[in-house]
């Protein structure tokens, strides 16, 4: 129901735009986030946003460089990487919080705390 596309190889310093599309579902009333992974580390958070989109999270890891943005119309969340270091390397997977949809806010960054979740795209970033 979530299927996240956008990602490659990029250089160090590079660009790369992820793009979360959902079918089968409308995720408008759903908070949305963007998670990473590498072999042998635990899921981290990086970006989540309302589903307003009037309140976004960042790892402090990517503040300034990633900006999480979501068109409730098109059903579809992005998430816009500018000045990606080797650090960035991993699979990112979107997901939404279906217990707590329409909160005003945004309730956890946590992993634990989303249910719906894509098939995550490889995004590797070369020094």
């Amino acid at each position: 129901q979530l299927q996240a596309s956008g990602g490659g190889l990029v250089q160090a310093g590079g660009s790369l735009r992820l793009s979360c599309a959902a079918s089968g579902r409308t995720f408008s009333s759903y908070a949305m986030g963007w998670f990473r992974q590498v072999p042998g580390k635990e899921r981290e958070s990086v970006a989540v946003i309302s589903w307003s989109g009037s309140s976004t999270y960042y790892a402090d890891s990517v503040k300034g460089r990633f900006t999480i943005s979501r068109d409730n119309g098109k059903n579809t969340v992005y998430l816009q990487m500018n000045s990606l270091k080797p650090e960035d390397t991993a699979v990112y997977y979107c997901a939404a919080d279906g217990k707590h949809r329409w909160y005003s806010g945004i309730y956890s960054s946590s992993s634990y705390e989303y249910d719906y979740w894509g098939q995550g795209t490889q995004v590797t970033v070369s020094s």
